[in-house]
């Protein structure tokens, strides 16, 4: 059980997580209803959600400067707080990377991809909120192993959307600007995987 002084920082990987859902469920909606004329829109509305995670991670790491006591080695828990917010960044970034690559119309693996990015970004909520009870956690290895395994079919999804797009795609700029798209999707998946193997490694020293 996490001591009453450790709730800060458990809140704080708790916000940064949502952050994440939140930047996932916002690109798959573009994704879904893509609509070109509103990607300026909705990047007002992505970089709101970037913000405020930057902001908790900023917090978080101002009260670790001062801290006496901590839940975990600091290394650990500015490490947890640098990959949780790498996963909003990188989702901001697919967002930016289809408005200033101009992408005009929306593929349908991209948006199978944006989807799995949506299920790994929940599954980390669902680890995060199982981080303070670790050693008693009957799902917290399980949700590890669904997130590594999200990410394996993202990889492979990838490697088919990228030869798809080589061997069916004549437009020269349209296939620059969806390889920087696909490219970002998957780094997504892969810094969402980032954090599954952080809070592992954290466990597995702590236990």
């Amino acid at each position: 059980m996490a001591r009453q002084k450790d709730t800060f920082y458990f809140d704080g990987f708790r916000r940064s997580a949502d952050y994440a859902c939140q930047a996932a469920k916002l690109l798959s909606e573009v994704m879904h209803d893509f609509n070109p004329g509103q990607l300026r829109e909705r990047m007002d509305s992505m970089h709101a959600i970037e913000k405020a995670a930057d902001e908790v991670r900023h917090d978080m790491m101002d009260e670790l400067v001062t801290a006496f006591i901590t839940p975990f080695d600091r290394e650990d828990i500015d490490e947890l707080g640098h990959v949780l917010d790498d996963v909003t960044d990188s989702i901001e970034g697919v967002l930016n990377r289809m408005y200033y690559d101009n992408v005009t119309d929306m593929r349908d693996d991209a948006v199978q991809m944006s989807d799995m990015v949506v299920r790994a970004t929940e599954s980390i909520c669902e680890l995060v909120n199982e981080l303070p009870r670790f050693r008693r956690s009957k799902t917290l290895r399980e949700l590890v192993f669904a997130i590594n395994t999200i990410e394996t079919d993202a990889d492979h999804l990838f490697i088919e959307s990228m030869r798809t797009l080589h061997t069916t795609c004549t437009d020269p700029l349209q296939v620059f600007a969806w390889h920087d798209v696909y490219r970002h999707l998957e780094q997504c998946s892969d810094d969402c995987e980032r954090v599954a193997n952080t809070i592992d490694s954290i466990v597995m020293k702590n236990s």
